[in-house]
């Protein structure tokens, strides 16, 4: 049998990408810098656009995309003999299926083989079936051979040619995977947040000016500065801890000393927002006479932090991760946690619960 070795060149807009991603940061830097100025502003429209508008333009993404993913569900898919290079069970799980990462080099009947790798649940019934050189029958999109899926039901006569068909190895076969926009990606998310930030901050910044210039600070609310190695400023709206050069928030300790030194007062005030950095942790309270539940500053599971931020640099693709945020809030549901990274592969984040479990992974793109 004679197999070419020139892999089918895919097909992806990299500006579309990171105009959406300009897009996606400006968005969520504006809902942020709404939430925040809202609330010191005491103005409840823009507190509630802050909310709104992450809904709204997930709505709106998923509105413009339908006719993109209506051409695609048009196109009919490639079925290709694959052969197992190599296979390896990545994790457990709490249901019969285990994910499975597999190396195939798939053979297209009118086409260049092409090697790719993917992840598939497979049930434990089905392991033994799954084997190095073995043959599949595997399924993809003609224009995205890089979403290779394993058709774990072929028909008889695909069944019949897998269980018949020998390959040799196939040497130069080109690796496919889908596109990433790397380094580029993650900046222009960054650009996209604070552009948004901006915005909303200049389009207040007289009621911002005005809120600070006639405020007169009570007791409780007047700003603390410590003379050591860390800066604490607390109002009545937010709280901010700055730590000094050399130490990290990652750091043993460090996050319960500063929560501590929020919450040393036994006040009770719940937290709408919490965002930690290397060396910045900023508090939103919840706006007094406000429906938003929030929740407890103590309650977080700041011992899991420095492990989450570690899972998404290192297990999600991202490889050294140059800067990193962890986001906590609960505007109406559950207490959801959100870590991003961002280093030299791209872009990742995960999604904990509020006992810190892990229950959502992107990798980096």
């Amino acid at each position: 049998m004679t197999i070419t070795t020139a892999a089918p060149p895919p097909t992806h807009n990299t500006f579309v990408a990171l105009a959406r991603g300009l897009l996606t940061g400006g968005v969520v830097g504006a809902a942020l810098a709404a939430l925040v100025v809202g609330t010191v502003v005491e103005s409840v429209p823009l507190f509630v656009t802050g909310l709104a508008l992450p809904a709204v333009h997930g709505l709106v993404f998923f509105l413009t995309g339908m006719p993109r993913r209506f051409r695609e569900a048009a196109v009919a898919p490639c079925t290709a003999l694959a052969v197992i290079e190599r296979l390896e069970a990545v994790g457990g799980g709490e249901t019969s299926d285990v994910p499975v990462k597999f190396w195939l080099t798939v053979m297209p009947d009118d086409g260049p083989a092409f090697r790719v790798e993917i992840t598939e649940g497979v049930n434990l019934v089905d392991l033994p079936d799954y084997r190095p050189r073995g043959v599949v029958v595997v399924r993809y999109p003609p224009d995205r051979p890089w979403r290779v899926r394993v058709v774990k039901r072929p028909t008889p006569q695909w069944e019949e040619r897998a269980a018949s068909a020998r390959f040799d190895a196939v040497p130069g076969a080109a690796r496919v995977s889908e596109p990433s926009e790397g380094c580029a990606s993650g900046f222009v998310v960054l650009l996209g947040l604070l552009l948004g930030a901006a915005v909303v901050v200049l389009l207040f910044r007289t009621d911002l000016s005005d809120r600070g210039g006639t405020a007169k600070p009570s007791p409780g609310a007047r700003p603390s500065v410590s003379t050591t190695s860390s800066t604490t400023v607390v109002s009545s709206a937010s709280a901010t801890v700055t730590l000094g050069p050399g130490r990290s928030f990652l750091d043993r300790g460090e996050l319960d000393r500063a929560v501590a030194s929020l919450t040393g007062g036994g006040n009770g005030r719940r937290a709408l927002t919490v965002v930690v950095q290397e060396r910045v942790l900023s508090v939103v309270f919840v706006p007094t006479g406000t429906p938003t539940p929030g929740f407890d500053l103590r309650a977080l599971p700041y011992d899991r932090f420095p492990a989450v931020v570690e899972e998404a640099g290192a297990t999600l693709g991202a490889r050294s991760p140059q800067t990193w945020q962890i986001v906590a809030d609960r505007l109406t549901g559950p207490l959801v946690v959100r870590v991003v990274v961002t280093g030299p592969g791209g872009t990742a984040s995960l999604e904990a619960d509020g006992q810190g479990k892990v229950v959502r992974r992107t990798p980096a793109r």
